[in-house]
């Protein structure tokens, strides 16, 4: 039986796997008032905790994406999941921050697959037209899992404690893989796709997309293309502003703004509502230049990036606030600002890299991103007690302005051609990026 649309029903199986690896991940920013309290943490241990997860991610990322483009999607993907699955379980056993800091950095390393393996299964099943619409769904995810744990999770250590709160929210992922293993498949050998929607599909593929008659790039060949710097450098400088947001809102709102338990569970979630809203509005959007600004493919997604970039200014002023219902007002800001200009940094990779390496060239741009998050985490929870949040939102508003000059400035408006036609004119060395 043929299933009409069936790329929508392979992009919700992606986004329903990024909803469970962002709950899995939220999970330990909710639980972090009680964390604190049973395990005697400091709030620079715990700054050490989550940097824990975003090194081990950081590192990862590059090699995830390896793994993915070696064992392809359905198998990468699955695995990873497992992995990531049983990490997040193992926090209920932390007796104290090392342990705990230990399995959030184990939790890293699985988890460093899910954005290298959505775009990966985005640029295979969705023609570039629709691509940043897929990922700007699969993306999604991350905002909704941010959105489902604070009240499932308080829920879990009102009626059991915080141990279970891990063992629910990591429990649920090994369902997930085992449906992925079954259902997901590539277009050329999915028999439920209609020979119309296959074609659709195939023919709105850019050329890096469908040669197979190239070499794999090597990473130095990847990280010596000037199009690389150019999604690199916004990541990295963006991806604090979001680690932020995942890790600190709930700790921020109880310090500043004195809120309980149960009211973070009332509010918290709003700044990832916002942001399924950006993920969403940021994919539609190249659609809208591309149709009524009449400008190519990657401009389109370097307008998002910049529109992204300038509303990010609004959380930067949350210093300046007194009421916790405006600074949750500018967190919601912040979120929708955010994905939005993630999602196309993200779909960007697929835009200039092909089929052989599109993950890879991800991983590396997310070892980017991630290696700026640890830094600032680091940075953030050595000044808090002497400088407070203040400055460090005015940073992060800053980081994202600068991030989308670089992106204009820097991103060639063309694919990279990385071992389809290494000729100089195509292969720009890193020297001529800078």
């Amino acid at each position: 039986m043929k299933i009409k649309g069936l790329r929508w029903w392979m992009i919700s199986l992606v986004t329903l796997g990024t909803v469970l690896n962002y709950l899995a991940r939220n999970s330990l920013a909710v639980a972090a008032p009680r964390l604190i309290t049973d395990l005697h943490i400091s709030t620079q241990q715990y700054s050490y905790v989550v940097a824990a997860f975003q090194a081990c991610y950081m590192f990862m990322q590059p090699v995830a994406g390896y793994v993915v483009d070696f064992l392809g999607t359905k198998i990468g993907f699955a695995l990873f999941a497992v992995c990531w699955s049983a990490a997040n379980l193992l926090h209920g056993f932390a007796s104290g921050w090392l342990s705990l800091a230990f399995f959030r950095g184990l939790l890293g390393v699985t988890e460093s697959a899910v954005i290298p393996a959505g775009l990966k299964a985005s640029s295979e099943w969705f023609p570039a037209k629709e691509r940043s619409i897929a990922t700007g769904w699969f993306n999604v995810g991350s905002s909704i899992g941010g959105l489902i744990a604070p009240p499932l999770v308080v829920w879990c250590i009102l009626h059991s404690g915080w141990q279970s709160a891990f063992i629910v929210t990591g429990s649920i992922g090994f369902i997930w893989a085992a449906v992925w293993l079954k259902f997901y498949k590539h277009p050329r050998d999915q028999k439920a796709l209609s020979d119309e929607e296959r074609q659709y599909i195939l023919s709105g593929q850019e050329e890096q997309h469908k040669d197979d008659s190239y070499n794999k790039p090597s990473w130095r060949e990847i990280v010596g293309c000037r199009q690389f710097w150019g999604i690199a450098i916004p990541r990295f400088l963006a991806e604090p502003a979001w680690q932020t947001f995942n890790f600190w809102i709930p700790l921020y709102m109880m310090t500043v703004h004195h809120m309980n338990l149960k009211q973070i569970a009332i509010f918290a979630w709003m700044p990832f509502l916002a942001a399924d809203m950006g993920c969403i509005v940021g994919g539609y959007l190249p659609a809208f230049y591309l149709k009524y600004f009449k400008v190519d493919l990657i401009t389109s997604r370097k307008l998002v990036v910049v529109m992204g970039g300038l509303m990010m200014i609004g959380p930067g002023l949350l210093g300046l606030v007194s009421s916790p219902y405006v600074a949750i007002a500018l967190f919601c800001l912040g979120g929708f600002a955010h994905q939005s200009l993630s999602g196309a940094l993200i779909t960007l990779s697929s835009d200039v890299f092909g089929k052989k390496e599109v993950a890879t060239a991800n991983g590396l741009t997310g070892m980017s991103a991630w290696l700026g998050a640890t830094i600032f985490t680091l940075i953030s929870g050595a000044l808090l007690k002497t400088v407070g949040y203040g400055p460090l939102f005015v940073c992060l508003a800053a980081f994202d302005v600068i991030g989308a000059i670089v992106v204009w400035n820097v991103l060639l408006n063309r694919p990279a051609h990385l071992g389809v036609n290494k000729s100089a004119e195509q292969l720009e060395p890193a020297g001529g990026a800078l």
